[in-house]
């Protein structure tokens, strides 16, 4: 039986896609990495996808879906450390709860969350 790994070209194409503000397809890409990856990697790479299902929500309008898929991708990424595979979570999960009080206070929402990608080796 062999090892599931992270397809790391595709993680970060989807990092990639995100910070360009383009969700559907960031979605589309970190759900792939999600489907292959380990089950002890699986919740952490569920919570990028429900992130980026989250602000294609938003930028379609539905706030009410943005909520509830947030909700529950802060619960899944909260689950990681500081880092996760040299992803920086706690900015991205500051950036999130930032978003939530700024809806649920209904204000302009402050600048759209970023995935930091690994660092490079070498």
């Amino acid at each position: 039986m062999t090892e599931r790994t992270v397809d790391l070209k595709e993680l970060a194409r989807g990092i990639e896609l995100f910070n360009q503000a383009k969700f559907f397809e960031a979605h589309e890409a970190l759900e792939d990495v999600w489907h292959s990856a380990p089950a002890a990697q699986k919740k952490f790479f569920q919570g990028l996808v429900q992130v980026a299902v989250a602000l294609h929500h938003y930028s379609t309008g539905n706030r009410v879906g943005m909520k509830s898929v947030m909700e529950r991708a802060m619960r899944n990424l909260a689950e990681a450390r500081e880092t996760f595979d040299g992803i920086r979570v706690q900015p991205l999960l500051e950036t999130l709860a930032a978003w939530r009080e700024a809806l649920e206070r209904d204000t302009a929402p402050p600048a759209l969350p970023r995935i930091e990608p690994p660092e490079k080796d070498g």
